[in-house]
């Protein structure tokens, strides 16, 4: 588990594909301090294991699936990278809580960018955009974001000063490549709503029996 607050950024230092998957070596002068082999890092918000620690160099396997559904396969040797440790039991919840696993690639579709602040449109699968709701928190590659607009087919975060300067998200160009994740409890919370309309609306009923909802 994470929080969607970025420790560091790493830099990519090789990518080697294997007959299965692949092995990615990452720098990392500020957690591998502290990380532990077979520990768990989120790079640009995909989970990944600790498999090798070699001074400041941390290595991790790629399984084909996190080829396929994520960004890190296109990472390429000096690409910074947004790093976090997993979540210890007495660390403070600052952002929402994020799995490592991404749902889908979104992409950059604008930026623009207001005194201090950048707005930024980003291109949204639809099996993501139905769990992100107006001010309700989303995971892009890895940062604990607030929703400001859900679109048709995409929505905005607006980034602060300090997430520009520390996250990658303050120097990607669209249209870059993103990793998407939506809350946790949004797709539980679906996911109960959609069991329940399947056993002939008992939710529903109940609900606007009690006087929560009308019809």
């Amino acid at each position: 588990m994470f929080t969607g607050l970025i420790r560091e950024l790493g830099t990519a230092v090789s990518l080697r594909r294997k007959a299965a998957g692949a092995a990615l070596a990452v720098k990392a002068p500020l957690i591998s301090r502290e990380i532990v082999l077979g520990g768990s890092v989120a790079v640009n918000g995909a989970c990944l294991t600790v498999t090798r620690i070699n001074g400041d160099l941390l290595d991790f396997d790629l399984s084909d699936e996190t080829l396929e559904s994520t960004t890190l396969g296109g990472l390429k040797p000096g690409e910074r990278v947004n790093l976090e440790p997993a979540l210890k039991a007495a660390d403070p919840l600052g952002g929402h809580m994020v799995t490592g696993h991404v749902d889908a690639v979104g992409r950059m579709r604008s930026r623009k960018k207001t005194g201090e602040m950048y707005k930024i449109e980003v291109e949204c699968p639809r099996e993501v955009l139905k769990f992100l709701v107006e001010k309700g928190s989303v995971a892009v590659d890895g940062i604990s974001l607030t929703v400001v607009d859900v679109l048709a087919d995409s929505f905005t975060i607006v980034i602060i000063p300090h997430t520009a300067q520390n996250t990658t998200i303050g120097f990607k160009e669209t249209p870059a490549a993103v990793n998407l994740e939506a809350d946790i409890i949004g797709k539980y919370v679906a996911r109960y709503l959609a069991g329940a309309s399947g056993q002939g609306g008992g939710l529903k009923k109940a609900l606007s029996e009690s006087g929560f909802i009308k019809g």
